[in-house]
């Protein structure tokens, strides 16, 4: 891509095994630091062509280290303040960017946000250009339709709300001092539309991603917006929510907030998107080939 400097990858969401969100760094390469360790495994993907990918760590906001310390490279930092997340676990997330930025040494000048339900399915190169992040458009964020409540954040003499992009933190690919820039403000957007009824109600769980589009819109950061950036089977060919609708067959990570997923999902029917058929095979090979596996499930 003839970029000057790798990229630092970052994801953050709820995995799992973990009762709250929190951040995984995938970097060049891994400093062990004072908050947590981990083995710094790199990805086979990281060697392949095209690819600007390094290795994982995870920076977890719970404030203290977990059972999964040993598993992967983790820098611990501090949760909001009792009741500040109002039960809305992810305001934590722009909280922990602000931290992790403070006080870890990044040496890597690019960071992807990306989340944990992200299955990489290609090589991932660096598609921000400069100081033009790289984002991903999402049908169901739409500033234009909410003019009324984003000019409460938004006021007209920074600009049209078409400056603000369609997008959230994650999938996000962003130049490291940019998001320096941008996370204090994501913050304080962020805990603002929740302190107020009429947008916590209009955005619901998807305010934190408002609140990032907002704030980048504040500082004047427009993102390249990639179609090509990711998938979100079954909707790759047409932009409908399904939640609750259940066919002949389903495979929905909301189905295993308790534990991990078994071993040896069903693969769907024919007609099927491929993308989804990918997907559970994906699924599939990494249960199969992660050591001990059945005693996640069984404990």
């Amino acid at each position: 891509m003839g970029r000057a400097s790798p990229l630092l990858f970052v994801l953050l969401a709820l995995g799992f095994f973990l009762a709250t969100y929190n951040l995984l760094t995938l970097v060049i390469q891994y400093k062990r630091s004072s908050s947590g360790s981990g083995s710094g495994i790199p990805d086979p993907m990281k060697n392949m062509p095209g690819s600007d990918m390094g290795k994982f760590t995870r920076v977890l906001h719970s404030g203290k280290g977990d059972h999964l310390m040993d598993e992967i490279p983790t820098f611990v930092v501090d949760p909001l303040p009792e009741g500040l997340d109002r039960g809305y676990v992810v305001l934590n997330r722009p909280w922990a960017f602000v931290q992790w930025l403070e006080k870890a040494t990044i040496e890597e000048e690019y960071i992807l946000m990306a989340e944990p339900d992200h299955i990489f399915a290609n090589p991932l190169p660096n598609l921000a250009h400069g100081d033009n992040p790289a984002g991903f458009p999402f049908f169901y964020i739409k500033p234009t339709e909410h003019k009324k409540i984003v000019r409460k954040f938004y006021p007209e003499e920074k600009g049209p709300v078409t400056d603000i992009d369609p997008i959230g933190n994650s999938p996000v690919i962003i130049k490291k001092s940019l998001l320096e820039e941008i996370s204090p403000t994501w913050v304080n957007v962020s805990l603002r539309m929740k302190d107020d009824p009429e947008t916590d109600k209009a955005f619901g769980w998807v305010l934190e991603m408002y609140a990032y589009a907002v704030a980048s819109a504040l500082h004047g950061v427009r993102h390249i917006l990639r179609k090509d950036f990711m998938l979100q089977p079954p909707w790759d060919l047409e932009g409908e929510l399904t939640y609750g609708k259940i066919g002949e067959w389903r495979f929905d990570k909301r189905s295993h907030l308790s534990g991990p997923p078994p071993k040896n999902l069903s693969l769907p029917p024919p007609g099927v998107p491929e993308s989804v058929v990918r997907l559970v095979t994906m699924v599939n090979e990494a249960t199969a080939n992660i050591p001990g596996w059945d005693s996640l499930n069984s404990g």
